[in-house]
């Protein structure tokens, strides 16, 4: 007898295009997210559960187009399927709704506060952060939080996600050579992760450290009479 498959009738990832072929307002909407996304890659480098899209479309209809996020977070999917990567984040194929999405707001507004808003509601993200680098008269970052099909604006900073396992909240810092106002991770007790930058840098003056020790260490030898190059 005939099974039919309605999953094998639906596009794949290979079927559909993967980018809307629409520029980004500015490289802040790439930066910020690539970010956050580096720094997962680091503290999260033995976990392969989760995968991190930055300017990638995300299909959740075989009829409509992509919806393109700045940046997105699932968790509970393959990190990576194969050497030829994700070239699009497709439901029917990963099962999985993204727990996080992420906008930056630049000088033309796409729906952020609106329908961009409703639509993530409707997909069931359960975290929605909104970051308007210009915004003034209102907090430039904005986390809601899915209740009962609505989103609920998060008070403080950083916003503490337990479901993810990491806080979100903005801080001055450099990034890329670029020092301003970043979004990073930050972990339960409030402390900022480092980027991977500053890990090289922390590493790096933790080698002198222990360089100036030793030479200290031979000095100190050499005055009590000892030759520490003769020491076993």
């Amino acid at each position: 007898m005939f099974k039919y498959n309605p999953l094998g009738c639906l596009p794949s990832s290979y079927d559909l295009p993967d980018s809307d072929d629409t520029p980004v307002d500015n490289e802040l909407q790439d930066l910020i997210p690539g970010l956050l996304k580096a720094i997962l890659a680091i503290v999260w480098a033995n976990r392969w559960d989760w995968f991190f899209g930055v300017d990638m479309g995300v299909y959740y209809d075989p009829d409509k187009s992509a919806i393109v996020p700045d940046g997105f977070l699932s968790i509970g999917v393959e990190r990576v399927f194969d050497e030829g990567l994700r070239l699009s984040y497709v439901l029917w194929e990963e099962n999985c709704v993204p727990i996080l999405a992420i906008e930056v707001v630049s000088h033309k507004r796409r729906g952020e506060y609106s329908s961009k808003k409703k639509f993530y509601a409707e997909m069931g993200v359960l975290y929605y952060v909104v970051y308007n680098p210009q915004r003034r008269r209102k907090a430039p970052l904005e986390v809601y939080r899915l209740v009962d099909e609505e989103y609920v604006l998060v008070s403080g900073e950083p916003v503490w996600l337990p479901e993810i396992g990491l806080g979100i909240g903005k801080e001055r810092g450099t990034y890329q050579g670029i020092t301003r106002e970043w979004l990073y991770w930050y972990d339960e007790q409030g402390q900022r992760l480092l980027t991977p930058e500053e890990r090289i840098v922390q590493a790096e003056q933790r080698s002198q450290q222990a360089e100036q020790r030793a030479q200290m260490l031979e000095e100190r030898l050499r005055s009590l009479g000892v030759d520490p190059d003769l020491l076993p």
